[in-house]
């Protein structure tokens, strides 16, 4: 018998042992154009962080954790008389205690500092009080965006960034010889830039003769960005 009489036969059993005959892909979209658009609105910063710190040194540390102590609740004490919700918060921040080592290698004192942070959008009430605080001086002052303060900005600058988003794709589009586009797929992040701070040692110079006065500070300019970004595909 020929044997041409089983080829059909074979591949035939062959398609059905591969799962049936193998299907190209979805062909790759055309005229497919990436790219971004980014809005920034500037807006007055309205939330105040103001640290407070302290340091101290002894040759035992438990003598060192116990003067810390003492200066971190007196501050508490004195802060938390005129806290308010929103207004201030307070709470505590880094503590540490560190060994002190000698040319030979052996432990010869201890270290230890401690901070208080007061937080919130009433101005004059943090500095006020950390103006009355004894134990601690400032070491470092932040201003920043409130959360209902960034939401807010942040959908003025979201409008923004997707209507350059839009005369960005119709420009592409008629810049490329087309007639529209369609939206593809798109991505929306937003941010805040990082807070202006004063350097640690220039607040600690004007905490030194501060007693009762409020700590000199003045409302700065914050950045809220939104960047949109994505893919359109151009039409005729």
């Amino acid at each position: 018998m020929p044997h041409h009489a089983f080829r059909a036969p074979a591949l035939a059993l062959a398609g059905l042992l591969l799962g049936g005959p193998v299907l190209a892909g979805p062909a790759e979209p055309l005229n497919v154009v990436n790219f971004s658009a980014a809005a920034t609105v500037e807006v007055a910063q309205d939330l105040l962080t103001i640290t407070l710190g302290t340091t101290r040194e002894g040759a035992e540390p438990a003598a060192v954790q116990s003067a810390l102590r003492q200066a971190v609740e007196a501050a508490l004490a004195e802060a938390r008389r005129a806290a308010q919700p929103d207004a201030m918060e307070v709470r505590t921040g880094n503590f540490s205690l560190s060994p002190r080592y000698g040319n030979q290698g052996r432990i010869t004192g201890w270290h230890g500092s401690a901070e208080v942070v007061l937080e919130g959008r009433d101005w004059a009430r943090i500095t006020q009080t950390a103006g009355r605080v004894q134990t601690m001086t400032v070491s470092q002052v932040a201003q920043g965006l409130s959360r209902e303060q960034r939401e807010k900005h942040e959908a003025e600058a979201g409008a923004q960034a997707i209507e350059r988003f839009r005369v960005l794709a119709a420009g592409y589009a008629r810049q490329f010889g087309f007639s529209g586009y369609t939206l593809r797929e798109v991505t929306v992040a937003s941010g805040e830039a990082p807070p202006p701070m004063f350097p640690k040692m220039e607040m600690q110079a004007r905490s030194m003769s501060m007693a009762d006065a409020p700590v000199p500070v003045a409302a700065g300019k914050g950045l809220v960005t939104v960047t949109v970004g994505g893919s359109v595909q151009l039409t005729r």
